[in-house]
């Protein structure tokens, strides 16, 4: 419009500061709310929530448990209710993840940036009962900054060690007794052009994708270097940054990828195994109040009881004010029938 033209050739100092381009905004997303939330972690006005991750207590559903990060202080373990189950003064913990082994024990692992120019891999296993974290100890996992992680289960143990400059490095586990430090060997090497971190494995197969967060989810498949980008930025599913990635698995090889779309608040959902975008949902205000600029994702299908009947979506509020950042907790089954998910 000449109007707009007009004004913005009318200040050099009002171009610098605001500028004429408007901000993406992505294809409208469907409404839910949460039915729940934690309590906001400890460290206050900061971007200090990241990641969660979730175990389900197949004999209780209700008694369920979070993994959550503060990134700048520690772990979080919190019950379906919100509450604080315990909390580890960890440090500088981006990303977590966790699985149970074929023993019962629930393994937790997070990506430690307390060495900027190394990164670690932190470990633990979680008390389900009582809600606590014993520390296995810090693994070394190669130079560069620790930042996104998760873990596989494909062919045993495995977990993605993602570099904030785009390296990604992929780890197996070997076995270890209990209490003791965990070791691990590389198995093979891959990169992205620019800065990743969300990444989530495909156990079925060992696929994992990777979110760049300036240009799109990458997908890997198991013992591949060379990966595909996939789910590209188009400012109508995916509006950048990329960040949290989740899974809904079905079957031999479908179901839905899940992606923090943090530039307009909103998550895409993505069909696979084709990965045809099949639309967007936001997590509108409501009883525990809206989702915006989330960081990470976890979605985990199964009965986590009568608010959770299908599954449990959690997404990282980066906007709780006026609290510190937390996580708020979706079912499943109302992103499926907001979305018309068969």
């Amino acid at each position: 419009m000449r109007l707009a033209q007009t004004a913005c050739a009318a200040s050099l100092v009002a171009l610098a500061l605001a500028g004429c381009a408007t901000t993406p905004v992505g294809l409208p997303p469907v409404a839910v709310t949460a039915s729940g939330e934690t309590a906001p972690v400890g460290t206050a006005n900061e971007d200090a929530a990241d990641d969660p991750a979730i175990w389900r207590n197949a004999a209780d559903p209700s008694q369920s448990l979070i993994v959550a990060t503060d990134k700048k202080a520690g772990l979080y373990v919190y019950g379906l209710d919100g509450a604080v189950r315990s909390f580890n003064d960890a440090g500088a913990v981006n990303n977590v993840d966790l699985v149970t082994l074929d023993d019962g024990t629930v393994f937790v692992a997070a990506s430690d940036r307390i060495d900027l120019a190394n990164s670690h891999i932190s470990t633990f296993t979680l008390d389900t009962a009582t809600g606590a974290l014993t520390p296995l100890g810090r693994v070394t996992a190669g130079p560069g900054e620790g930042y996104g992680f998760c873990l596989g289960t494909h062919g045993g143990l495995t977990a993605l060690n993602v570099i904030k400059d785009g390296r990604l490095r992929e780890y197996s586990f070997a076995e270890w007794a209990p209490g003791e430090t965990p070791s691990i060997a590389l198995t093979r090497e891959m990169a992205v052009p620019t800065q990743p971190e969300g990444c989530v494995y495909d156990n079925r197969d060992g696929t994992v994708y990777v979110g760049e967060e300036t240009a799109g989810i990458w997908r890997f498949r198991a013992g591949e270097t060379t990966g595909e980008l996939v789910a590209p930025i188009d400012n109508q599913y995916l509006v950048a940054d990329v960040e949290g990635l989740a899974l809904a698995l079905d079957g031999a090889d479908g179901g839905y990828l899940i992606a923090s779309s943090q530039g307009d608040n909103a998550y895409a959902v993505f069909r696979l195994p084709g990965m045809e975008p099949v639309g967007r949902f936001a997590i509108a205000a409501g009883a525990f109040g809206a989702t915006e600029e989330t960081d990470g994702i976890e979605l985990m299908l199964g009965d986590f009881g009568p608010d959770y009947p299908q599954g449990l979506f959690v997404a990282q509020d980066g906007q709780n004010a006026p609290a510190a950042q937390n996580f708020k907790l979706v079912s499943w089954a109302e992103i499926r029938a907001a979305l018309g998910l068969d």
